[in-house]
């Protein structure tokens, strides 16, 4: 009995995906639930399990787009169990147990130490499965995978891993380098000068969307600076109780959400957007989260985020990272959002444009926090500053509306209480 491996629907605007991964080879035993391949659209990518147990058959190779709903492989059910046990042998009665070495049987073979067969997509030093195309990178290189740490779903190995592993490497050389030198020569290779490689879909999607937002909005951009002080000084007073009561610590992103919040209350037209000739209001503020992946950058929006506590906006956004990491994130996660939060200080970024999240009419930008010299009742003082930019449709947004909501960002943030007082 043969069960067929499809590509599922993640929503109804997508298509087709790009197979990005197996992570099996044809021929292997796979068990229920065990991760099969990856699949890439322009918004998500999603890991695809197996339903029931038995040797896999691949029929769409890794790098090819299909249509949802197409036959990607097979799983031949109830095959394979026998062979994946050894044959038990014979009972035997033991020999008398004797100080040294173990005694051979006359008559029976010597034993030999069980291992994983050669064709199974598995290295020295690890337990994990390496897809077809992280292998035969590693075995071009040279490399020992238990040496490599991964960072794929589980702690799997992929092939950012081993590239990464590479260029960390002593002066960048890889471990067949540091064999002992065989007796010819071998000729100078020169790395290529240049390599071509398709955009993945969701790179075209988000160079299509960030393109469009550029040309169709009359995108302007204000700048304030924020004197994290206060609430530094707030987060490192509770960082500890607020992680014991809520197991999840305390982060400044949670408070720029607050900010916002109360802010967009304030300016309700940042938080609108224009159908045609129409404007459309939200008495809600789902915020978006923009994150960044492997395979670029994705905003999951956190819904009626008016409604939430620090501590259920800090959990939103760790699930949210959670679901990424292991290729769980659906395509209603990205819908909806309203106005958006990007934080390029995690990157090291002293300022920055954020481009809009189209339809939406603003995004904030928070920036890396950096100690400078600042006048304070007269006093030059140093303290810890950080840019932030608004960025937002001057169709629909007026500057005066823009500068006054930065300028009520900043007053929540360098007075947090101000967000719990909503003042």
């Amino acid at each position: 009995m043969s069960m067929e491996i499809k590509i599922p629907s993640v929503g109804e605007s997508v298509q087709e995906a790009v197979l990005a991964e197996w992570f099996k080879s044809d021929g292997d035993q796979v068990q229920i639930d065990e991760p099969l391949l990856v699949i890439e659209t322009d918004k998500v990518t999603l890991e695809v399990v197996a339903e029931a147990a038995g040797i896999l058959k691949i029929m769409v190779q890794e790098g090819e787009t299909v249509t949802i709903g197409a036959v990607v492989g097979l799983i031949e059910a109830g095959k394979g169990e026998a062979a994946e046990k050894p044959a038990e042998p014979e009972t035997e009665p033991e020999p008398a147990q004797i100080p040294g070495p173990a005694a051979e049987v006359p008559g029976k073979p010597p034993a030999t130490e069980t291992g994983p067969p050669a064709d199974k997509p598995k290295e020295a030093g690890t337990d994990m499965p390496l897809a077809p195309s992280v292998r035969r990178l590693i075995a071009e290189k040279g490399l020992d995978a238990g040496k490599i740490p991964g960072t794929g779903p589980g702690g799997r190995i992929s092939k950012g891993d081993v590239l990464l592993y590479l260029e960390q490497a002593p002066a960048g050389i890889p471990d067949t380098l540091a064999q002992p030198p065989s007796m010819e020569t071998p000729a100078v290779q020169f790395p290529a000068e240049e390599v071509r490689k398709s955009m993945s879909p969701i790179r075209k999607r988000i160079a299509a969307r960030l393109l469009e937002s550029k040309q169709s909005t009359a995108m302007l951009t204000t700048f304030n600076e924020i004197d994290m002080h206060q609430a530094m000084a707030m987060r490192g007073r509770y960082k500890e109780m607020f992680q014991k009561k809520h197991g999840v610590s305390l982060g400044f992103m949670s408070i720029f959400i607050k900010a916002c919040v109360e802010a967009l209350k304030e300016i309700p037209e940042i938080n609108a957007f224009i159908d045609g000739e129409d404007i459309v209001y939200h008495n809600y503020q789902h915020i978006g989260v923009a994150i960044g992946t492997e395979r670029g950058l994705v905003v999951p929006v956190i819904r009626h985020a008016e409604q939430m506590s620090f501590a259920q906006l800090e959990k939103a956004i760790v699930d949210y990272v959670a679901k990424i990491k292991e290729n769980r994130l659906e395509l209603a996660d990205l819908e909806g959002g309203t106005f958006t939060v990007s934080n390029g200080g995690v990157y090291g970024s002293l300022l920055s444009t954020p481009i809009l999240n189209m339809p939406q009419s603003g995004i904030l930008g928070m920036h890396k926090i950096e100690k400078r010299p600042v006048v304070i009742d007269d006093e030059i003082v140093i303290r810890p500053m950080m840019y932030v930019a608004l960025s937002y449709d001057h169709r629909i947004v007026d500057g005066k509306g823009a500068v006054t909501f930065l300028k009520r960002v900043k007053e929540f943030i360098e007075n947090p209480e101000r967000i719990i007082l909503e003042v």
